[in-house]
């Protein structure tokens, strides 16, 4: 199968992935002025093999990166998100070339995060010995400062 591998396990066509290039306010000396050097990277949304759970935290994660996104009511009436692609841009380079690869680097930081299922939070309590242990130092404490004298002389 051909294609850009864009992160471990995820290849995409090369036609997914579309650059275009536009001059740079980034550092670049006399050629900052002269050579397009900030890179563009979209990609459509669709175009991405991703469960759509890890879609779902890619939309998370990307924020305002995602650019024509529609929300639609589904069959059961909760809302989908549909459509949309990924606009990722770097300029912080001097060099055509590591402007892209630096935003296929983010693009690849941005899947490997999306792919990775969080972990379920289960609520815990805390055992009886632990509870006891904390309300025995509250006492402890209590008798520490009820046992304090009133009033006394002042350092000056």
């Amino acid at each position: 199968m051909g294609g850009v591998e864009i992160a471990p396990g995820v290849t995409v066509p090369e036609s997914a992935l579309r650059f275009s290039y536009a001059r740079s306010a980034g550092p670049g000396g006399q050629n900052v002025n002269k050579l397009a050097t900030k890179a563009e990277l979209r990609i459509a949304l669709a175009d991405l093999p991703l469960s759509r759970r890890a879609l779902e935290r890619l939309r998370d994660l990307a924020g305002r990166r995602i650019a024509g996104e529609q929300v639609v009511e589904g069959e059961e009436g909760e809302q989908i998100t549909e459509g949309g692609e990924l606009v990722i841009t770097s300029q912080s380079e001097r060099s055509q070339s590591r402007n892209r690869a630096e935003c296929l680097e983010k693009l690849r930081e941005l899947i490997v995060r999306a792919r990775a299922e969080p972990k379920v939070r289960r609520p815990t309590r805390p055992s009886r010995g632990a509870v006891q242990r904390r309300l025995e130092a509250k006492r402890a404490r209590s008798r520490i400062k009820r046992t304090r004298g009133r009033g006394g002389e002042e350092d000056a």
